[in-house]
């Protein structure tokens, strides 16, 4: 293993003063001085592993925590399993890293899967068997399947997934660690899982579909979250959620013009087949608001229109309830996960009218006109108990990148998983 360690001074010999990290004959400097020393770090690791480092040692003095994991950030690939031995630090901190570490390789299992490989049964059954491994007796789960969604009245995951010959799938999973089968919901995650997004009818172009396998990330990031929640000690009772589909044309595919009714008496007029993700995630936030839980977290790759307002490096946020925004953001930045708050009123839920139904499902217009983020976060309100449970929406675009950068490789980067197992704690 290549021996990494840290200096807060910049470099002074031949790799000149500017250098990120330079080579000595015991192993390799990441110089960090400047603004941003976290990024710096994650820059310098992904510099490392894309000179063909896959097996690092960190060492010596200076790798707290935080600079542990920013540079692990930029260290993984999707391509080779890299070997990384941690500096020796506190055992609790030792094993937050490691736990942390198992949910961040999960969902970048997951995601970066084929869609070939990772359909709506195949992402259940991974959930579960991932959830199982940490949670063991604790953990239920209820998995409904192809019609009997429609059977159960959950419409929306039923309608988006009927084309695909790969049926839709609701899975539940309640993580009760009190035995009590009567204890109460302490919160409830939901995850967008679409394992693969066509686009329907709406089709996507050839460019807009080649990474839609990262549209199970919601689904991914709340399943890890919980995870990484429960081995960080979480004692009171969740559920999770998750929303599975492939969005795919056939002869039987859902169409724009349809009007889908949902369990809550909602009436939704698709004017898009690719907005199709809030469509899934409204049966799960009804779902949600059944279990009376007092806080309601959803998770999604939901809109470009969040990608323009906060790039690649934030995930944006979403509710009604400012002050569980405000410190839905603090957590955020205590986790070094950045989020950021976009603007949702219940006035949003009328910009996307329909003169057949409750409301449509976007706006015909190219990423459902100006606003779409702040848009599709009011859609999801109407299908929350919001006046009896506190609820944020994570719109997830950081959780994907869609080619390399200076920090990342390719991929799901898991921001966001220690954010949302924050809120749970």
């Amino acid at each position: 293993m290549l021996k990494i360690s840290l200096s807060s001074a910049s470099h002074s010999g031949v790799w000149g003063d500017k250098a990120l990290v330079a080579y000595e004959t015991d192993g390799a400097v990441i110089h960090f001085s400047g603004d941003y020393p976290l990024r710096r770090i994650q820059q310098a690791a992904r510099q490392l592993q894309s000179q063909g480092i896959t097996q690092a040692c960190l060492d010596g003095e200076g790798w707290s925590y935080e600079r542990q994991w920013a540079f692990y950030c930029g260290f993984a690939t999707p391509k080779t399993e890299v070997k990384l031995r941690w500096a020796s630090i506190d055992e609790d901190e030792l094993e937050l890293l490691n736990a942390r570490r198992r949910s961040a390789d999960w969902v970048r299992k997951v995601v970066n899967a084929t869609p070939e490989d990772m359909y709506p049964e195949k992402l259940a059954d991974e959930a579960i068997s991932f959830l199982s491994s940490i949670a063991g007796e604790a953990l239920s789960h209820e998995v409904v399947v192809g019609d009997a969604l429609a059977e159960q009245g959950w419409i929306g995951t039923h309608s988006v997934g009927r084309a695909s010959s790969r049926p839709p799938v609701m899975l539940t999973v309640d993580f009760n660690p009190t035995g009590d089968a009567d204890a109460p919901v302490s919160a409830c995650l939901v995850g967008k899982g679409i394992t693969f997004d066509s686009g329907g009818y709406s089709i996507k172009s050839s460019a807009g579909m080649v990474t839609m396998k990262c549209d199970m990330g919601g689904a991914a990031t709340v399943t890890a979250a919980l995870g990484y929640a429960i081995e960080q000690g979480l004692r009171q009772r969740v559920k999770l959620i998750l929303c599975c589909a492939e969005n795919m044309i056939a002869g039987n595919a859902y169409k724009l013009g349809d009007v889908l009714t949902y369990k809550n008496g909602q009436t939704v007029e698709i004017v898009n087949t690719d907005a199709e993700g809030r469509l899934v995630l409204a049966d799960g936030l009804i779902a949600a608001s059944e279990t009376k839980a007092p806080l309601i977290i959803d998770a999604a790759t939901l809109t470009g229109a969040a990608m323009m307002a906060v790039g690649t490096d934030y995930n944006a946020l979403f509710g009604l309830n400012k002050a569980l925004v405000f410190k839905a953001q603090q957590l955020s930045d205590l986790v070094n996960e950045p989020a950021w708050p976009l603007p949702l009123e219940g006035w949003h839920q009328t910009h996307c009218p329909s003169y057949y139904a409750d409301t449509a499902n976007s706006r015909s217009q190219k990423g459902g006109g100006m606003g779409g983020a702040s848009n599709a976060a009011a859609f999801l309100s109407r299908f929350v108990d919001t006046d009896n449970c506190g609820w944020v929406h994570f719109d997830l675009a950081a959780c994907f990148r869609d080619s390399a950068d200076a920090r990342w490789a390719a991929g799901a980067t898991g921001v966001g998983v220690a954010n949302i197992a924050a809120m749970l704690l």
